[in-house]
């Protein structure tokens, strides 16, 4: 995000085709997410993740050298499908871990999301201020290669695989459906919200969609089984992982736009790039340690309690944005509760999902997961710029009223989502046993050990 006006003014396009690089990534990545976590559960995960790490090399590959819109947004496509690593992360861990050890896993996986977006946006105007927009990708580039090894060379290969046909149809709609509502979302700050095109594309994406659930209560192979997603602890926690994705995500462009406001606005403290992603640096080392913290906070209180512990947490950054915002320590303050909020919920939502379904699941289960919080990060994006657009100022600026209507929408998508964590049912459905490690994944274990 920090980085697109300088991208826009090197490519040489317009604002709303730079925007395609956000929207590309988004596309790909709700759409590649639950396959492949499905394909890992059917063909193995540390197969697929291997093969998720070599596209997103590919695709971080292209993007570093493009000198064109096009190939930009080419490269960007290729990399979304690295969203599939969380959903192949999580099963390997519910595979390959202690039970007790589980969950602490998985909440530390989970934290690093939020770990990685806000240190981007921290590191995005540094980059690109001292070197250029290149940058962005080549130094990922050096860890997703460095990664691609070491998964190679210690991950053993998964213990368990579901042989099953892929449903290609339900594919299909489910591609179409998403692509549509993604896009019609996506485009309402070009289009407007009333514009017969937006109108037109999510009523298109909402009966397209209805299809694909049909489609696969119907099918004796789903690619997506809905009954899995109408499981209570299931449906719940994706309904609450939308609406902190509406709240949590939209703090990633309204945090740093207000704080680089003049200050002769009556607002806002002129801050530059980088010292607006600052402001961030507070969630950032927030998530960290609460991420470190995971396991003890599963033992001590379970995941439906840090759910509702990070929705209460969040809840009280936007209620400090909406009452009072004209000091930066107030700000710092606030991005450190949205840091804890992000923490605690995201690593509860993996454990929630993993403690509701079956282990043969957990791939599609988890991606599932990963696509509504992604709907709804975009969709509480969008609506935020459409807040900030209607409140402008003389010099075209969106005054203070703007920020205050955007934080409070933050703050009721929040409290919605505090509802439905305490809807979450107190106990998850399954409860399986460790798995017996096999003979052949025993001497590799031995192997890795000795190395």
């Amino acid at each position: 995000m920090p980085a697109l006006p300088q991208i826009q003014q090197s490519l040489n396009v317009s604002e709303s085709a730079v925007g395609w690089m956000l929207t590309a990534f988004l596309l790909s990545a709700s759409i590649t997410t639950p396959i492949l976590g499905r394909l890992g559960d059917m063909y193995g995960k540390d197969r697929l993740l291997m093969i998720v790490l070599v596209a997103l090399a590919v695709g971080t590959l292209v993007s570093a050298i493009a000198t064109s819109l096009p190939v930009m947004l080419f490269g960007r496509v290729i990399q979304g499908a690295g969203a599939g690593v969380f959903p192949l992360a999580f099963s390997i861990v519910r595979d390959e871990f202690p039970q007790q050890r589980v969950p602490g896993a998985l909440g530390l996986i989970s934290s690093l999301l939020g770990i990685g977006a806000g240190a981007g946006v921290v590191l995005a105007g540094i980059i690109t201020q001292q070197l250029s927009y290149h940058w962005l990708f080549w130094f990922p580039l050096a860890l997703i290669v460095l990664t691609a090894y070491l998964t190679w060379r210690y991950i053993p290969e998964s213990p368990v695989k579901t042989p099953a046909q892929i449903n290609y149809g339900a594919a299909a709609l489910m591609t179409l459906g998403m692509s549509a509502l993604l896009l019609g979302i996506t485009e309402t700050s070009t289009w407007g919200w009333g514009s017969p095109k937006t109108l037109g594309l999510l009523a298109i994406g909402a009966v397209i969609i209805l299809l694909w659930i049909r489609e696969e209560l119907r099918s004796r192979e789903p690619l997506v089984d809905m009954r899995m997603m109408g499981i209570r602890g299931v449906w719940t926690t994706n309904t609450a992982a939308f609406l902190i994705g509406v709240g949590m995500y939209s703090s990633f462009i309204l945090l740093p736009e207000f704080v680089q406001s003049p200050a002769s606005n009556g607002y806002g403290f002129g801050a530059s790039v980088t010292v607006a992603g600052l402001y961030l640096l507070p969630a950032t080392m927030a998530i960290l340690i609460v991420g470190q913290m995971a396991g003890i906070i599963e033992r001590r209180v379970g995941s439906r309690g840090a759910l509702i512990g990070g929705t209460v947490f969040a809840l009280a950054c936007y209620v400090m944005l909406v009452a009072d915002r004209s000091q930066p320590f107030e700000i710092y303050v606030a991005a450190g509760l949205l840091g804890i909020g992000i923490g605690l919920s995201f690593s509860a939502m993996a454990n929630l999902i993993v403690e509701n379904v079956r282990r043969e699941q957990t791939g599609v289960a988890t991606g599932m997961n990963a696509v509504t919080r992604t709907l709804g990060g975009a969709f509480g994006g969008q609506l935020a710029a459409t807040l900030l657009a209607s409140n402008l100022a003389a010099n075209g600026i969106p005054n203070d009223s703007g920020f205050g209507l955007s934080f409070l929408m933050c703050l009721i998508a929040l409290a919605a989502a505090f509802g439905f964590a305490l809807y979450v049912p107190r106990r998850g459905a399954y409860t399986e046993p460790e798995l017996v490690p096999l003979p052949e994944r025993e001497g590799r274990a031995a192997e890795r050990q000795a190395a």
